[in-house]
């Protein structure tokens, strides 16, 4: 097997470790946050606001992350989000007040809407679609092992030192991370740049910021019914409205005509249906755990870790897997697998053997790790390089709004099924309604990749030689 040049390999490794800290950051808060509450002397459900304050950054920003790579480059732009994600770590762990928190956690989350988007930009820029699915299946573990990790390292570091340690742990990861990308990530940036879709982006600010927030808040009893439904409505509207303006617009900020390619339309639609029953794993499962099975965050954390061991596992088995197979039979019967697996996580009990739950939890995760990793790369097969920024940002959209979405209907259906057996405490046996929904939502991903071509992505599986010259982004010089 050919293996990437260093160069090449070193890129997809550098944009891993943004993406580890990024997502280890929020699952680690999660479990924290009481620990939090109490020490700004706020309750819990207050605290909420530092979660959507972090979500509001990224709906606000992450679709002017392709212009911003374009117009700055995209090495320039990786570092400067990876340092403002380390000040707001900076800011958030020397918070003091509930207002100051939320206004650190709103900076923070300006650094992770441009860091991850563009980082993923970069790799694309940098490696040659023939070898896509290698460098990208390194950008889907951490994706996966930082909601497992969180929670027991958010646990260690809470009870044992204290909750502040949980955002000052970023600041050495991110130095790295700014010395490594200055050394090893070439700057690329397109010529003759359009303006920003101002109108564009602020519809979209709008809808996302409704959508995502509705969807956080559903189920929850954090917010009035009738203020759930109005963020709701006026999400859907304001996105309804920039659908609109996107026909007209000489250069949207989210390029809908990107959805003309057969392969990146079906990545994006089945990507959407697929991380929404994913995206309520993080909520569900350590909540089971804990409510359900009685044990701590920390023992609930190291259980919920062998989702990981699949992950990496993956990582030297999705391209073979894809070029035996290809993307399309891959996709199908994967998603399918990788939602019984989840609906099966309903079926557990405090009775349940723990190796049991272990098997089915590092089954899962190899099988989810491979539908990521095949569904991202499958995404770019059509797009050419001059809408490649575009593309990562549309994609990225997508994927936060899917997860939103999916931890919004898994607190839904718990909701309703407390509301149904007239309890006020959640038990073990509340849970496989809500895991059997979302899983059946991941399964539909299935008939979304049905229509591919049976070609579809095969010079990037390796069931077709790469072409033997292909237009490259003419790299900037460096210090630019």
């Amino acid at each position: 097997m050919v293996s990437l040049p260093p160069r090449q390999l070193l890129t997809p490794l550098i944009v891993a470790c943004a993406l580890f800290m990024e997502n280890l950051d929020s699952t680690v808060l999660s479990t924290a946050l009481p620990a939090i509450a109490r020490s700004l002397g706020q309750s819990p459900i207050r605290l909420n606001l530092a979660i959507t304050s972090y979500l509001f950054s990224l709906a606000v920003f992450i679709p002017a992350s392709g212009w911003v790579a374009d117009r700055f480059g995209a090495r320039t732009v990786f570092r400067a989000a990876i340092l403002i994600f380390t000040a707001g770590s900076v800011l958030c762990g020397f918070s003091n007040s509930l207002l100051g928190f939320v206004l650190a956690r709103i900076f923070q989350g300006m650094g992770g809407a441009m860091m991850v988007p563009v980082g993923r930009l970069a790799i694309l820029r940098a490696v040659p679609k023939a070898d896509l699915v290698r460098a990208l299946s390194y950008l889907t573990v951490p994706a996966l092992l930082g909601p497992v990790a969180g929670p027991p390292l958010g646990g260690f570091i809470t009870t044992y030192f204290s909750w502040r340690w949980i955002f000052w742990i970023n600041v050495p990861i991110g130095l790295l991370g700014i010395v490594l990308a200055t050394l090893f990530i070439a700057e690329t940036r397109e010529e003759g740049v359009a303006p920003l879709d101002v109108p564009g982006f602020a519809l979209i600010g709008i809808g996302l910021t409704g959508v995502v927030f509705g969807f956080e808040a559903a189920g929850r009893n954090i917010l009035p019914a009738y203020i759930v439904v109005a963020m709701l409505s006026v999400g859907a509207a304001a996105l309804a409205f920039y659908v609109r303006h996107a026909r007209r617009a000489f250069n949207p900020i989210i390029d809908l005509a990107l959805l003309r390619l057969p392969t990146f339309r079906a990545s994006v639609s089945g990507t959407f249906l697929f991380r929404v029953g994913i995206g309520a794993i993080p909520f569900l499962l350590p909540l089971m755990l804990q409510e359900g099975f009685g044990l701590d965050p920390f023992h609930s954390g190291m259980l919920t870790f062998a989702s990981a061991a699949g992950a990496l596992t993956m990582k030297i088995t999705a391209r073979p897997i894809l070029r035996h197979l290809g993307f399309r039979p891959v996709l199908i019967g994967n998603a399918l697998i990788s939602a019984v697996f989840l609906a099966a996580c309903g079926l557990f009990r405090p009775a349940t053997p723990g190796w049991m739950i272990l098997a089915v939890l590092l089954a899962g995760g190899f099988f989810r790790s491979l539908q990521f990793t095949a569904m991202n790369a499958l995404a770019y097969a059509e797009v050419p390089s001059a809408r490649m920024s575009r593309a990562t940002s549309f994609a990225s959209m997508v994927q936060q709004l899917s997860a939103s979405v999916g931890v919004g209907i898994g607190a839904l259906v718990l909701h309703l099924t407390l509301l149904a057996r007239g309890g006020d405490h959640l038990t073990s046996g509340d849970f496989w309604p809500a895991f059997l929904a979302v899983g059946a939502i991941s399964a539909l991903a299935a008939f979304v990749f049905l229509p591919l071509a049976v070609d579809a992505g095969a010079e990037m599986s390796g069931r077709l030689p790469a072409p033997a010259s292909a237009p490259k982004m003419t790299p900037a010089p460096d210090g630019d």
